[in-house]
């Protein structure tokens, strides 16, 4: 089978539809796929639940799917920096299911490895157990979390090989490998393609099982969501 597609748009054909679930990588703005987000609002798709570890920044990432006001569901761990998400939240606009990160991680690996729950001690005695069935184990406290799954995954890789075998680079590495595992339908964009073989078995990342569409970045910015540096001296 042919996984390899022109363009962002091409690769999104026939994926999108009102109400369904995305799962879309990245940590803060690394890892993002810059060049898939801009074509799902170019669809119109509406009403969508988005998982997430946040939700881009003002002119970024998934910021442009709330400014067209496409996402109706957010299930995330952080949200501090964008505005937009937090007016959006308050005014009642959006819905927020908000997740300690680990939790969030945890959920989303289940959901590939076919666990439908599993027991933290993460968020016991605070509201993020609020409505959740707790019990004891060795006479500690725990929530159970339920696993998460979506129709489709758009992660952004560092390379790939024509048959989806996938390798992530430093911070990349976050939210995208578990996501590709734990939805129906995984496209990735992609910096560079290779030839199948070129990446050595131990640095494969993702298996090209998971992944179903791969297409080449056509936006590849990186920015920095907060650059601090100093003087040498």
């Amino acid at each position: 089978m042919n996984k390899l597609y022109d363009s962002p748009k091409a690769a999104l054909d026939g994926l999108l539809r009102d109400g369904m679930t995305i799962m879309s990588g990245g940590f803060g703005l690394s890892g993002n796929p810059e060049s898939l987000i801009p074509e799902i609002k170019a669809a119109g798709a509406k009403d969508l639940t988005i998982i997430s570890n946040n939700a881009g920044a003002d002119g970024f990432g998934l910021w442009h799917l709330l400014q067209s006001r496409q996402v109706r569901k957010m299930i995330s761990s952080y949200v501090g920096e964008n505005k937009l998400f937090e007016q959006q939240y308050l005014t009642g606009e959006l819905e927020l299911e908000l997740n300690p990160q680990g939790t969030l991680a945890e959920r989303i690996r289940a959901g590939g490895a076919g666990i439908p729950a599993f027991y933290t001690a993460t968020g016991v005695g605070t509201v993020v157990a609020d409505g959740k069935l707790q019990e004891e184990f060795e006479g500690q406290p725990y929530i159970r979390e339920t696993w998460l799954r979506a129709d489709l995954a758009i992660i952004k890789a560092w390379r790939a090989d024509s048959e989806g075998n996938l390798q992530f680079r430093k911070t990349a590495r976050n939210f995208n490998p578990v996501m590709a595992t734990a939805a129906k339908t995984t496209v990735v964009e992609v910096e560079e393609l290779v030839d199948v073989g070129e990446i050595s078995p131990d640095c494969v990342h993702t298996p090209g099982i998971y992944v179903h569409r791969i297409v080449k970045c056509t936006i590849n910015e990186k920015r920095v969501e907060k650059l601090t540096i100093r003087e040498r001296e």
